[in-house]
């Protein structure tokens, strides 16, 4: 089995609407915010959508286009009609394997709304709804890992071998709580023919309410080089944290025995709702064909993590999506994607 990377070539990516049923703040900003978000994908890829009601999204998005003067394809887009309960495809989306032969594996772990803080029922039920309605290839299996849970915003694949995870989250209460790490180790090899799995110890952003994802902390971006966020106010609640993490980073090595390159990205300024951080990261970003999408917070900052990038993805555009509306539901456009590898979707 291959787990692999997010920059090989794909086939589309999956968001899930947000509609009225769903548990957004400011429904109308989100929901443009995924318009905005579509349409760059587009520019690179295909989109599936997944949604209550297609005709009301399709609707939607149609309206927003026009209003913003979007270049938004709407009849582009695949529909597949399934009941959610959130938007968050990254976590209640299956996750590509290939086998050794070429075989197209689509895992569905359990989702349980991050370790059973939030509704997931209905979430927990899209990978396969939306398998058995062919939203995929012929030739893709879904297959069944209950009872293992496991969201893909927790896990960061270099396609050779090598997982980029945290202890605090793999390892929390409310998830696979009936298994010490080296057995959870053990399921993971198992499952996407690991050969080595980095386990960042550290590393926590406030306001994140997954217990510590990777995709907000550290990313690979190519087998010898990982992504990270840095923090370098002394006066910020996350500079000890993600200090400790850095120095962490340091001391991984890659496959061939050297020191990971390591590319530092700014941490956005501070950014509140009621009174509370929210998790704001430009390690949120997605790689598509060609490109790479990251969350903009409408700041000088902006720029540098733009710089970053362009740093750790030389051969790919650098495109900035305003996503503030996002964080008022602690994710960002990692958190509500889902990309499919080559030949994966229909």
């Amino acid at each position: 089995m291959r787990l692999p990377a997010e920059w090989e070539p794909q086939s589309g990516i999956q968001f899930t609407w947000p509609d009225e049923s769903t548990p957004w703040y400011q429904l109308d900003q989100v929901q443009a915010c995924y318009a905005r978000m579509i349409a760059a994908v587009q520019r690179f890829e295909p989109v599936l959508l997944v949604c209550a009601d297609a005709a009301q999204a399709r609707a939607r998005l149609e309206e927003i286009a026009s209003a913003e003067s979007l270049a938004l394809d709407v009849d582009a887009i695949r529909f597949a009609v399934c009941p959610v309960n959130d938007t968050w495809a990254r976590d209640h989306g299956g996750i590509a394997v290939f086998g050794d032969a070429g075989e197209k594996y689509l895992y569905d772990f359990v989702f349980n709304g991050w370790g059973l803080k939030f509704a997931a029922d209905l979430d927990n039920g899209i990978t396969r709804r939306i398998f058995f309605d062919h939203a995929f290839a012929d030739d893709v299996l879904c297959v069944d890992m209950r009872p293992f849970v496991l969201e893909g915003g927790s896990i960061d694949s270099d396609g050779q071998g090598t997982l980029l995870t945290t202890t605090r989250c793999l390892c929390s209460d409310n998830r696979n709580e009936y298994l010490e790490r080296d057995e959870i180790e053990a399921e993971l090899r198992q499952a996407f023919g690991l050969e080595r799995i980095l386990w960042l110890d550290h590393g926590e952003i406030a306001g994140d309410d997954t217990d510590g994802h990777v995709d907000i902390m550290a990313r690979f971006c190519s087998p010898d080089t990982i992504a990270y966020t840095q923090c370098t106010d002394p006066d910020d609640e996350n500079y000890a944290p993600l200090w400790a993490m850095e120095d962490q980073l340091r001391s991984f090595r890659t496959r061939e025995g050297k020191a990971y390159r390591l590319i530092p990205l700014p941490l956005p300024e501070p950014m509140y709702l009621d009174g509370y951080r929210l998790p704001a990261s430009y390690a949120n970003f997605l790689i598509v064909n060609g490109g790479v999408i990251f969350p903009g917070a409408g700041s000088p900052r902006d720029a540098e993590a733009a710089a970053r990038l362009r740093e750790a993805f030389p051969d790919r555009e650098i495109v900035c999506v305003d996503c503030h509306p996002l964080l008022s539901g602690h994710g960002s456009l990692h958190c509500v994607t889902m990309q499919f590898p080559e030949g994966y979707l229909k």
